[in-house]
């Protein structure tokens, strides 16, 4: 009974995922009408400009928000594994709050914020779709990095550390060559999860994007007010593809780094 429940419960969480996949490769005009098995569905990412240009703001904007958010992440991470005080309670308090804070609350302050930077404060570039993506897709993930980053690196001696001190490495020196490399595994997890969550963020994106950056879940949005057509499950296929990469990387760079798939878990989870 224990494994037909498990498989129960697998086919209700992928049998959507399966349909999407088979319907990708529908050549009918509406997604829910099938007609006959075809790649046309396809050739939309390089034959349809709206397509092709909605993924290309999608896979910029998750590069460059993974890029900010592991940056931050990683520095929060190091500094709550290394320097532990008071402040941590309130720090990971903070973190709490930005991870479980719906996101509809993120984008409605986000909107209003960066309209005041980008006309009243005189920053311009806050006008620019692409750095609204990023900032709006960065703030969840840079949680989502400190967890990971602090999670790894408590589970780490500091014998390293403190022996290149006594050695009179100065700190910076320290952080370069003994830290950074110890936190490298889960600063690289850390950047893949960012940029599959930046890859499916659609209620940010909808709210910040401007016109001619219009990331590829808000296009999504748009179609649906005239039918689904097969070239969404189409890019929606590829995109699934590019997360399990992504996630796949992710486990390889944790294995690789001599991670148990506890520890695996435990990181990935920022446990």
């Amino acid at each position: 009974m224990l494994t037909l429940g498990g498989l129960a419960v697998l086919v209700f969480l992928f049998a959507p995922i399966v349909v999407v996949i088979v319907y990708s490769f529908n050549e009918g005009r509406l997604l829910i009408a099938w007609d006959h098995f075809g790649f046309g569905s396809f050739r939309a990412l390089t034959e349809r400009p709206a397509i092709r240009s909605a993924v290309l703001v999608s896979v910029q904007v998750a590069v460059l928000s993974s890029l900010l958010a592991t940056f931050l992440g990683t520095m929060a991470g190091v500094a709550l594994a290394r320097r532990p005080g008071r402040w941590t309670y309130w720090f990971i308090g903070l973190l709490l709050l930005v991870s479980v804070t719906p996101e509809i609350v993120d984008a409605v302050s986000l909107l209003p914020w960066l309209v005041y930077l980008g006309s009243d404060a005189g920053l311009s570039v806050f006008n620019g779709g692409i750095v609204r993506l990023v900032v709006g897709h960065s703030l969840f993930s840079t949680a989502v990095v400190s967890y990971i980053v602090r999670a790894r690196l408590v589970g780490l001696d500091e014998s390293l550390e403190e022996a290149s001190g006594d050695l009179y490495a100065p700190p910076v020196r320290t952080f370069r060559r003994i830290t950074v490399p110890l936190a490298m595994p889960a600063v690289l997890a850390g950047y893949l999860l960012s940029f599959t969550l930046s890859l499916d963020n659609t209620i940010v994106s909808a709210f910040v994007q401007v016109s001619g950056t219009t990331p590829w879940p808000v296009y999504v949005l748009s179609a649906l007010r005239s039918g689904l057509r097969p070239e969404i499950a189409a890019v929606s296929t590829v995109m699934l593809v590019l997360t399990l990469l992504a996630l796949g990387l992710v486990a390889l760079v944790l294995r690789r780094s001599g991670d148990s798939a506890t520890d695996i878990a435990r990181t990935m989870g920022g446990g």
